[in-house]
């Protein structure tokens, strides 16, 4: 079976996007290929982090993972900070990476702004990202099209350490859904919907049936009456008319023909029915999960399946670039 590594940041609250656009998928990635994934709670470190905040959602996450339907006897569940060997590898890819590479990454411009202190941890992000991947010879990564640079970039590292040192590293597959991968905010269409963003451009998977319905309610449409589904012309419909979609199963052709003839109220309010259904049996599963203290115990038993799945390539690494071991 081909070896599929994700990790998910504990920072904000996970959202429809995140279930829509990745952890669905990680559902059905599971029945046919060895997966790993991961609360990356040391890639949360780049920016500033309240302690005990960070600590309840790494475990929020988990159970949220767990309450989408992963199944952890299928896959390694684990936290990135309970397996030294994410940071020790990183430090050594440090050796074979470039400031260049570094500095020229989107996500590091978007993130460092307007702000005063620029952390090294937020310029070496990539890197980190990078060992996650490589340490578990992973085959695909699910990501984002917001995180296909540093995937590109895993993979130019992984291609130059085997050229230097023999052949180490399986270099990887980025593995993008054709629907559902870019969710937009509710708020503002033209933007990936963001669980760090402001609570009206998302709806978070333990937001209540009230709360969703009232998002969607006041969720940015257009001056028109038609639902349609046009990216362009139409991008706050079109949004809601691809949540709807895959809340339902169906294709969005289908989903435009739910609504011929029927206004926006009528519209948004069957899109909220939709995405209640969708999350009620997840919230009852998370409260499943984190009532019975089984989070916890996935995560132990996942911490030590990954620290000796990646223990042999860590191994190698040092050996090939001359430690002593």
């Amino acid at each position: 079976m081909k070896r599929v590594f994700s990790g998910v940041q504990p920072s904000g609250n996970l959202t429809i996007g995140n279930y829509l656009g990745a952890l669905r998928q990680f559902t059905e990635l599971q029945q046919d290929h060895e997966c790993f994934f991961c609360v990356v709670d040391l890639h949360a470190l780049t920016l500033p982090q309240e302690p005990d905040t960070l600590r309840a959602k790494t475990l929020e996450v988990a159970g949220l993972i767990l309450a989408a339907g992963l199944d952890p006897k299928r896959i390694v569940l684990f936290v990135q900070s309970h397996v030294p060997a994410h940071a020790e590898l990183c430090w050594l890819l440090n050796g074979v990476t470039y400031t260049g590479e570094l500095s020229r990454m989107t996500q590091y411009k978007d993130k460092a702004k307007g702000r005063k202190v620029i952390t090294a941890g937020l310029l070496n992000y990539p890197i980190l990202m990078a060992a996650d991947i490589l340490l578990y010879r992973s085959d695909l990564v699910p990501v984002g099209a917001d995180q296909k640079q540093h995937l590109e970039l895993a993979r130019d590292i992984a291609i130059r350490f085997n050229n230097r040192f023999g052949n180490t590293f399986v270099v990887p597959e980025p593995f993008i859904p054709k629907v559902g991968a870019k969710i937009a905010a509710l708020d503002d269409p033209s933007k990936k919907m963001s669980k760090s963003d402001v609570a009206e451009s998302y709806i978070a998977l333990l937001d209540p049936p009230d709360v969703v319905a009232a998002k969607l309610g006041r969720a940015v449409t257009d001056s028109g009456r038609e639902v349609r589904y046009d990216a362009k012309e139409k991008p706050g419909v079109s949004n809601l008319l691809t949540i709807y979609a895959l809340c339902r199963g169906m294709s969005v052709k289908k989903a435009e023909a739910d609504f011929a003839g029927l206004g926006y109220a009528v519209f948004k309010k069957t899109v909220a029915e939709a995405v209640n259904e969708t999350l009620r049996p997840i919230q009852t599963r998370y409260r499943e999960f984190t009532s019975s203290g089984a989070v916890r115990q996935v995560l132990v038993e996942g911490a030590g399946r990954a620290a000796e799945a990646s223990s042999l390539v860590l191994r190698q690494v040092k050996e090939k670039m001359g430690l002593l071991v």
